[in-house]
């Protein structure tokens, strides 16, 4: 499998849509397999809110990337980008503001999901993709999806939001985030410029989302007893922690409560594979008595899926197994 290191492309000054320019943007990014000469084999793989680029490449995802496999190198070109105000290599609140020479920090301005995949376009532009024959992402990777879908309708034949919905499933609450990050001693107004610095707090808000995606059953599974599980689970979070900026945890998270694309469902004319876990808590499987109707009215040609997981919200990656020949089946069928 050819595989690319992380790269990093100039995608020139952003405009967003709240306002607001992000000059000389970047989105880090790899790919795997190669781009026909006719530029229209690519699979766009959007990851998931505090993921990374390399997710193809960890855990139970990157059993669908290979020769012969659902993400067929050998057929497509897969590219998956780190989004627009990640801490992975893209512009985000821990990069340099060129106009002021030190990191945005808390002064990054307003994302929205659309921002996100105007970002991720720009970059397909330069690698010379002319059309996608899909975009493929769980979670926050299903947001960007959907919103592809909407935002292009013209340039991709296939749509395949995992463990998502066209909406947030609650509102993220930036407000209760602020005020726990205030409180660590290294936060200085926000303006702390460096990596790891209110790592603390970040280790625990972190053990407490793997927690809420089920992340406990995955390694009781393995065998490890209690003690082992609250320990491997902490260890996880500290090695996340050190890595992901807090500033872009508030930035992606607040595009979240921006995140509804319900109304423009009817601009989507790629087919859709919608797929959910049947334990999932976050975005459980009674979502799709809302928005498979929702696709049919739209006209939309929409297949359901759902995965028969204990594991919730990390479904599709432990039991990566159960739904990796639906989507093998889907991305085939298109052509």
């Amino acid at each position: 499998m050819e595989t690319s290191p992380t790269q990093v492309a100039a995608i020139a000054d952003l405009t967003l849509r709240l306002g607001g320019v992000l000059r000389q943007a970047c989105i880090a990014y790899r790919t795997y397999g190669r781009l026909a000469p006719d530029g229209r084999n690519a699979i766009l793989v959007t990851h998931g809110f505090t993921s990374s680029h390399t997710f193809l490449e960890e855990g139970g995802w990157g059993r669908l990337l290979g020769s012969g496999k659902p993400l067929d190198t050998d057929r497509f070109f897969v590219v998956s980008s780190n989004m627009l105000g990640s801490s992975f290599g893209s512009t985000g609140p821990a990069a340099v503001d060129p106009a002021l020479g030190r990191p945005y920090g808390p002064d990054f301005p307003q994302l929205t999901v659309a921002d996100i995949v105007v970002a991720q376009r720009r970059l397909l532009d330069a690698l010379g993709v002319r059309e996608l024959v899909a975009v493929v992402g769980p979670s926050y990777g299903g947001f960007q999806a959907f919103t592809w879908g909407v935002e292009f309708p013209g340039f991709m034949r296939g749509l395949v939001p995992v463990e998502t919905a066209p909406r947030a499933s609650a509102p993220f609450d930036d407000g209760a985030l602020l005020r726990r990050l205030v409180q660590d001693p290294a936060w200085n107004g926000g303006h702390y410029h460096r990596a790891g610095a209110v790592l603390q707090t970040m280790v625990d808000l972190r053990v407490e989302t793997l927690c809420r995606y089920g992340a406990e059953q995955g390694l009781r599974a393995q065998g490890l007893t209690e003690e082992a599980v609250k320990a491997e689970i902490r260890q996880q979070a500290r090695d996340w922690a050190q890595l992901f900026d807090a500033h872009s945890m508030l930035a992606l998270g607040r595009a979240i409560n921006r995140y509804d694309v319900r109304a423009d469902l009817g601009r989507i004319r790629a087919r859709v594979l919608y797929v959910l876990s049947r334990t999932d808590v976050l975005f459980p499987p009674s979502l799709a008595l809302e928005v498979m109707p929702a696709l049919a009215a739209a006209r939309v040609d929409a297949r359901y899926a759902e995965i028969d997981t204990e594991h919730g919200h990390l479904g599709s990656d432990v039991d990566v197994a159960k739904w990796a020949p639906i989507l093998a089946e889907f991305l085939q069928g298109l052509g």
